[in-house]
C-alpha cells in the first residue's frame, strides 16, 4: 500500500547540475516520511547535469525529462505528476531549510483560509544577507512581487490558476503572476518570521535578467488581473471616503465641543465677574 504524500517538493533544473546535489540534498534531509521529491530536467544540454540526473535516477528519486520549455512548463510537468496535498517549489541553486516545514504544515491544516505560506530566505554567493519579506500586504503585491517562489500552498492554489502561466513576455516573474492568480480566488497569506531556504545570488540571475523587461511583465500582469487591480482600487477608493467621512465626523465634533467650552467658558467668567461685583458691593456699602 502507497503511503500518504503530503508534501511535494518540485526541482526544476536547466544545467544547474553544480548546484543540484545541494538543493536534492536539502530536500531529503527533511525528516518526514510524508514528503516526495521530483526533479524536472528542462532540457539540459550540460554533461555534468545529466550525469547529476541520472545518478538522481538511479538512487530511486522520479525524475521527468523534457524538451526545453521554461520554468513555468517544468514546474507544472512535476507538480501534474506529484501526489501531495502541499506543494513545494524549489529551485536548483536554492537549498531548503528544514525546520519550519512542520509549522507551515500545521498553519495550513488549522486554517483553511490560508492557501500559502512563505517566509525569509538567507541569501548567499555574491549578496549575504537575509531577505525578510514581511507580512502580507495586497497592496505591495499588487505593485511587484515580494514572496519567493519557495513557500509551501495548496495543491487547489496551483489547480484554481491553471498551473504556473508560461506565455509570460519573459521567464523569471511567473510566480508573482501565481500569487496574485491565489489573491484573486480569495486565498490569504500567512507569513512566518523564518527562513524557509537558502537563495543563491549570481551576477547574472534569471532575475537580474527579467529587469530590462520590467514594462513589459507589469504590462501583462495588469492585463491578466485588471479585475483585481480594479477590485482593490475600489476597496481602497471606499476605505478613502470612509476615512474622509471619519474625519468629517470627528472635526464635526470638534467644531461642537470647542463651541460648547468656548460658551461654558463664557457663562462661567461671567458668573465668576458677578460674584466679584457683589461681593465688591457689599463691601462698598
Amino acid at each position: 500500500m502507497t503511503k500518504p504524500c503530503q508534501v511535494s517538493v518540485v526541482i526544476p533544473c536547466f544545467n544547474h547540475g553544480e548546484f543540484l546535489p545541494e538543493a536534492v540534498c536539502s530536500a531529503t534531509a527533511i525528516e518526514r516520511d510524508d514528503i516526495e521529491l521530483i526533479v524536472v530536467d528542462d532540457g539540459s544540454t550540460d554533461e555534468r547535469t545529466r550525469k547529476e540526473i541520472d545518478a538522481l535516477s538511479a538512487r530511486g528519486i522520479k525524475v521527468i525529462r523534457q524538451e526545453t520549455k521554461g520554468l513555468a512548463a517544468a514546474r507544472n510537468a512535476g507538480i501534474a505528476i506529484s501526489r501531495g496535498e502541499y506543494i513545494l517549489p524549489l529551485d536548483a541553486d536554492d537549498r531548503l531549510r528544514p525546520g519550519w516545514i512542520d509549522r507551515g504544515i500545521r498553519i495550513l491544516e488549522s486554517n483553511p483560509q490560508v492557501g500559502v505560506v512563505y517566509g525569509d530566505a538567507e541569501c548567499f554567493g555574491t549578496r549575504n544577507d537575509r531577505w525578510t519579506t514581511g507580512s502580507f500586504d495586497p497592496d505591495r503585491l499588487l505593485r511587484w512581487n515580494y514572496i519567493h517562489a519557495s513557500a509551501l500552498y495548496r495543491r487547489s492554489v496551483w489547480e484554481q490558476n491553471r498551473g504556473y502561466d508560461g506565455t509570460m513576455p519573459v521567464q523569471g516573474y511567473e510566480d508573482w503572476d501565481f500569487w496574485l492568480g491565489a489573491l484573486e480566488h480569495g486565498w490569504e497569506f500567512a507569513y512566518m518570521r523564518e527562513v524557509f531556504f537558502d537563495y543563491r545570488q549570481a551576477e547574472r540571475s534569471m532575475i537580474t535578467r527579467t529587469r530590462e523587461f520590467e514594462s513589459q511583465i507589469e504590462a501583462f500582469v495588469a492585463s491578466k488581473h485588471g479585475l483585481l487591480y480594479r477590485r482593490q482600487w475600489q476597496q481602497q477608493k471606499r476605505e478613502h471616503e470612509s476615512v474622509k467621512g471619519i474625519c468629517r465626523d470627528i472635526g464635526r465634533l470638534l467644531k461642537s465641543r470647542s463651541k460648547e467650552i468656548y460658551l461654558t467658558g463664557r457663562l462661567k467668567m461671567a458668573k465668576e465677574l458677578r460674584l466679584i461685583r457683589q461681593r465688591f458691593e457689599r463691601r462698598a456699602s
